[in-house]
């Protein structure tokens, strides 16, 4: 773990290959348990079985608005627990995302007391006044802890920060060292490295990689938080192959790579429905249950409750059919 004096220095070094945002598997008539044998072995099968460096933990994909304080705790204290007896190098990245900036404060302290080597802030989902709202609440934060943080800028939030106020951020804050952008907003991303070069930067538009940014130094040779552990499997790790041809600058194997193994085919058979809602089209969402669906699919345990808690929408059956499809094509089934 990196304290905040460190950060920037560790994050350039850290912060490498795949990091799998994992889904939280619930359990009960409604979901309102978790599958904590299911959890584990989700973590025992990225850090094991596909070997993948690096953990995202109760973000996004975990639906950690659903999740009360206390199980956020549990599911992070449960993943460097069994992540760290395999691989004790693992690094874990915890969301700390909360709307209220005592929450966000305890959950940080949280992850700093489990282990946890960086927590990332997602800029406030509520009432949020822009960068200048969004960098008092994670100065906040950081004056009273001393772990390593990183930005999530994600639609999600309802306020995206431009490249001027995540720099500002990142200039004011000294334990920011990173960020997850998001956004789908590559000229973003390149601004933001202009104005801030020591920050370690994922862009979401994969695209950028298969540009040559990575060699640029636009880009940090890691996945932040992606669901990389939906993509391959122990018999075809065909997204950590694409991936190491991408960091070792071979992009046209890379290019060919994802052409052959099936990759760009699943991409695009499975289109947005990991992050889409029909009866909401114009906002960016993390179906939990479109996660999991692709999940068991790949026979991996979701628990008995596989859809989303409220307020998401359970995945329709068309929705679970073009994942199967989508699935079938690429043959990693």
């Amino acid at each position: 773990m990196a304290n905040a004096r460190e950060a920037r220095d560790w994050a350039a070094e850290a912060l490498r290959g795949i990091g799998d945002s994992l889904y939280t598997p619930f359990a009960g008539a409604d979901g309102e348990d978790i599958d904590y044998d299911a959890y584990r072995e989700l973590v025992r099968h990225c850090v094991a079985d596909l070997g993948h460096p690096m953990l995202w933990c109760t973000s996004g994909v975990g639906e950690f608005w659903s999740l009360t304080i206390a199980e956020r705790k549990r599911l992070l204290e449960v993943a460097i627990e069994v992540g760290r007896a395999i691989n004790p190098d693992l690094v874990v990245q915890a969301c700390t995302a909360a709307t209220s900036p005592l929450d966000c404060l305890d959950l940080t302290r949280h992850a700093e007391r489990a282990g946890a080597d960086i927590a990332y802030i997602q800029t406030p989902m509520m009432e949020t006044h822009g960068g200048a709202g969004t960098l008092r609440f994670v100065n906040y934060v950081a004056e009273r802890t001393d772990i390593a943080l990183g930005l999530f800028n994600s639609p999600s939030s309802g306020y995206v920060l431009s490249a001027a106020e995540s720099a500002a951020i990142y200039a004011a804050v000294p334990a920011v060292c990173a960020s997850k952008e998001g956004a789908f907003r590559p000229r973003n991303s390149r601004a933001l490295h202009e104005l801030a070069p020591g920050l370690v930067i994922w862009e979401c538009d994969l695209l950028v990689y298969r540009a040559g940014w990575l060699a640029q130094g636009i880009v940090c040779p890691a996945q932040l938080g992606t669901v990389g552990y939906l993509h391959e499997t122990p018999d075809r790790p065909i997204l950590t192959e694409y991936w190491e041809l991408i960091y070792a600058g071979r992009l046209a194997e890379a290019i060919a790579h994802a052409r052959d193994a099936g990759m760009d085919r699943l991409e695009a058979d499975l289109g947005s429905v990991y992050t889409s809602y029909p009866g909401r089209p114009d906002y960016f969402t993390h179906w939990g249950g479109a996660f999991k669906h692709a999940a068991a699919v790949l026979g991996l345990p979701v628990g008995d409750h596989p859809d989303s808690r409220p307020p998401q929408d359970r995945l329709p059956a068309e929705a679970k059919a073009r994942i199967e499809r989508a699935y079938l094509r690429s043959a990693l089934v």
